[in-house]
């Protein structure tokens, strides 16, 4: 089974090189990484040649389209319909992923069902401190160090840097009565799941977007499991000048309409722009 993570940026330099340090310091390495690149500067596309220069073990593939505000469903849909891929991870690229995040989901993985975890959130000041090398070492994931600046801001939170061993992480996924809610930052599915629903609804810019398509994907008969506990990620601090009540008071409602009319497909996906090209 082919398998590839899909990591989405713009204009992100120095945390999408965090993140790509993260997935190349994996137990298992997926065969390929598409970096969805939502319309950023040339920057960011030499980073990434530079960081595959670095790593000649990793497959990167740059999937990239014009800068047109956010649309992050347009390019997700982009990376998923070029695919060639039996699995896919979704991830943001910036995140940083415990080392256990690609096979733990692939543990549990089947088809007709997707995994989603949550993210542990760093502040302004922490995500500043964050270098590669705490990456190499362990040192963003290790409770400890979580826990002197200030990230454990609730007893759940702890909870998710994998306190216990694997086993008791494991039944708490499980034991917890958690909502399926896909979290587009720590998911993954295989791709003819994301095919059977037509992938994002590219109507839904920020707020809302993953949360829409996992709905899609329920109503589908596509089933959701979480992994809340044991596929952790690290989520770095930055401004969301994007964001607008307005839209996602507006997406909220449509996510609302999709889950009571128990719509699978949206107009809207992946076909849609198959035929633009």
């Amino acid at each position: 089974m082919r398998t590839e993570v899909v990591i989405t940026t713009y204009n992100s330099i120095g945390p999408l090189i965090l993140c790509l340090t993260s997935v190349a310091r994996q137990n298992h390495i997926p065969d390929s990484i598409c970096i969805a690149d939502d319309g950023s500067g040339p920057e960011t596309r030499a980073a990434v040649d530079a960081f595959q220069a670095d790593h000649p073990n990793l497959s990167i593939r740059h999937v990239w389209h014009e800068d047109n505000g956010f649309e992050k469903a347009a390019i997700l849909n982009k990376a998923i319909g070029s695919s060639e891929a039996d699995f896919l991870f979704f991830i943001d690229g910036d995140v940083m992923i415990h080392p256990v995040f690609f096979a733990r989901h692939l543990e549990v993985s089947k088809p007709g069902q997707f995994s989603t975890g949550s993210l542990i959130r760093l502040d302004e000041k922490t995500t500043a401190s964050v270098t590669a090398d705490m990456i190499e070492d362990g040192t963003v994931f290790d409770p400890k160090w979580m826990k002197e600046n200030g990230v454990f801001n609730r007893f759940g939170t702890w909870l998710k840097s994998m306190p216990f061993p694997g086993p008791v992480m494991r039944f708490l996924d499980v034991a917890t009565p958690v909502q399926k809610a896909l979290c587009g930052a720590n998911a993954a599915m295989y791709r003819e799941d994301a095919l059977r629903v037509n992938g994002f609804d590219e109507r839904i810019k920020y707020g809302g977007v993953d949360k829409e398509f996992g709905v899609r994907l329920i109503n589908a008969d596509v089933a959701g499991r979480h992994v809340r506990y044991t596929a952790p990620l690290v989520h770095l601090d930055h401004p969301r000048g994007y964001k607008d009540p307005e839209k996602i008071k507006k997406h909220k409602s449509m996510i609302k309409s999709v889950r009571k009319n128990r719509t699978t497909w949206t107009e809207y996906g992946i076909d849609k722009l198959a035929e633009a090209e």
